[in-house]
């Protein structure tokens, strides 16, 4: 059943209650199961999307290998007019598709239209980046020989995305790969259905226009089809977003064909608070780091280490903070949190909280399911316990729980945030430079991202996504992120008359 909202949005965007998830420029007749789409806020199936059978799956990537073939060899600049009318089209719709990204996964609007920004501003990135996939010209050894590197389009990219950026994620990996001269195969999550095919509708307008049918294509589908994509020698390159579990599966899969992938996994984020921080801005950045998206973010913001003489204040600070966040219907203004993203994220959550408290924990503000209709938590801070199998702390559950540590000195809050097995997101908050400066230099920070006086989450795309340790070690987004992307090719060029080796090497 659709309501009413539910309708509008929908019918915004083109999108029936009954939709196919396979596409090459056009709708394909695809025969896989039904996914239903559920409204995290309610409860209620909002529509269907026909999944992808095997042999839909190799239809679509038929369509895309027959694209690769001209696509390599557009030039560049010319690809990225494709992007650049795909960032027209989401401008256009920003509002729908921010508003669906709500619907279907929950995440309160303003958050849900940033999602469809970022996309927007990857588009733009990679319509400069079109113009500046530099190589190198290196001084080569041997006299009248031209040393040089070049990068050349890797082939059809494999996108699989999760549920809580159902858009954006899927924009950091294709935008890049397109003006790079790839084409993408793209499985979004069977939690956000829709979204993928709202975005897909978009390519399909934006292809139309620039006889590039084939550079996006989507495959929707539950854990077999990203099988078939982990498995297919054809697919040099794939992206997987998602959990730590799953993701040692897709690299062991995709390595044991020697294929490349980009891994970006789970994140236990932390942030050090110094008793010199700035109060205000500490209890804002982590209130946002550990609530936004209800704590479903890889870079929310699960522990805090507090100072000894600053973890008094910043405790009381949060606590009354998180008496001030509503929580409700995602698509009203007011609302600060929605809903979790589905009955096993609450029942996730419950358990966290229920080993917290065995381990020692004691909860300080929430720490309970709410009573209504749809997936909502309370967000809960959890105080850790001063001895050391506090283990739960070390696990990562997407749900907004905060666990608060209390510490003695900078080295020491450094040593136990980087005691957990992941490494996206951190940050510190101090006045001091050299605290600063230490958190930033190789003994400090072990994580992908590092910042200082600001959060964990809200990284820009000009900078290069990514973490290391557990999360992957994957790039994304800027930077010279588009590298993977690509295939590097060093070449040499002997413009003389002799043929000197290298190394002084004679021969013959």
């Amino acid at each position: 059943m659709i309501g009413r909202s539910e309708a509008t949005i929908l019918e915004q965007l083109g999108i029936g209650p009954d939709s196919q998830g396979g596409c090459d420029g056009q709708w394909l007749d695809t025969a896989g199961d039904q996914i239903e789409s559920i409204n995290p806020t309610t409860g209620a199936v909002i529509g269907r999307v026909r999944g992808c059978s095997h042999s839909d799956y190799e239809a679509i990537f038929a369509a895309a290998s027959r694209r690769f073939a001209s696509w390599r060899m557009r030039p560049a600049p010319q690809r990225g007019l494709l992007v650049r009318r795909l960032g027209e089209l989401l401008r256009e719709y920003k509002e729908p598709l921010g508003e669906l990204i709500s619907l279907e996964m929950g995440k309160i609007r303003s958050e849900g239209l940033g999602e469809v920004q970022e996309m927007i501003d990857i588009c733009d990135f990679a319509v400069g980046l079109s113009r500046q996939l530099y190589g190198l010209t290196i001084a080569s050894e041997r006299p009248q020989h031209r040393l040089i590197e070049q990068w050349h389009p890797l082939g059809p990219v494999a996108i699989i995305t999760a549920f809580n950026f159902p858009m954006a994620v899927w924009s950091w990996n294709a935008a890049i790969a397109a003006v790079c001269g790839d084409v993408c195969l793209w499985k979004p999550s069977p939690q956000t259905p829709l979204c993928s095919v709202a975005v897909q509708h978009l390519c399909n307008r934006a292809m139309a226009e620039h006889d590039a049918a084939g550079v996006f294509n989507l495959c929707v589908g539950g854990s077999e089809a990203g099988g078939w994509m982990c498995d297919d020698r054809r697919i040099p390159l794939v992206s997987f977003t998602g959990s730590i579990p799953i993701g040692r599966q897709v690299a062991g899969r995709v390595a044991s064909r020697l294929g490349r992938t980009i891994l970006e996994l789970g994140g236990n984020n932390g942030i050090i608070v110094l008793d010199d921080a700035r109060l205000d801005l500490a209890v804002r950045a982590i209130a946002f780091g550990a609530v936004g998206t209800s704590g479903q973010r890889c870079t929310s913001t699960r522990r805090v280490f507090a100072q000894r003489g600053i973890s008094g204040p910043l405790t009381e600070g949060l606590i009354a903070a998180y008496q001030t966040i509503e929580i409700g219907d995602p698509l009203v203004d007011t609302t600060l949190m929605g809903p979790l993203a589905s009955r096993v994220a609450v029942t996730a959550y419950q358990s966290a909280l229920r080993t917290a408290v065995e381990q020692g924990g004691e909860i300080l503000t929430g720490g309970r399911a709410i009573d209504r209709n749809g997936f909502f938590v309370a967000p809960t801070i959890v105080r850790a316990p001063a001895h050391d199998r506090f283990s739960i702390a070390w696990e990562e559950t997407f749900a907004p729980i905060l666990y608060l540590f209390e510490v003695d000195t900078l080295n020491r809050a450094i040593a136990d945030h980087n005691a957990v097995s992941q490494g996206l997101s951190s940050a510190i908050f101090t006045e001091s430079m050299r605290s600063a400066e230490t958190f930033l230099s190789a003994r400090g920070s072990d994580c992908g991202i590092a910042n200082v006086n600001l959060g964990t989450s809200g990284a820009e795309i000009g900078g290069a996504f990514g973490g290391e340790k557990d999360t992957g070690g994957g790039r994304e987004s800027g930077s010279d992120a588009w590298k993977g992307y690509m295939r590097r090719q060093t070449c040499t060029v002997n413009w003389g008359g002799d043929l000197p080796l290298a190394q002084g090497i004679e021969f013959l």
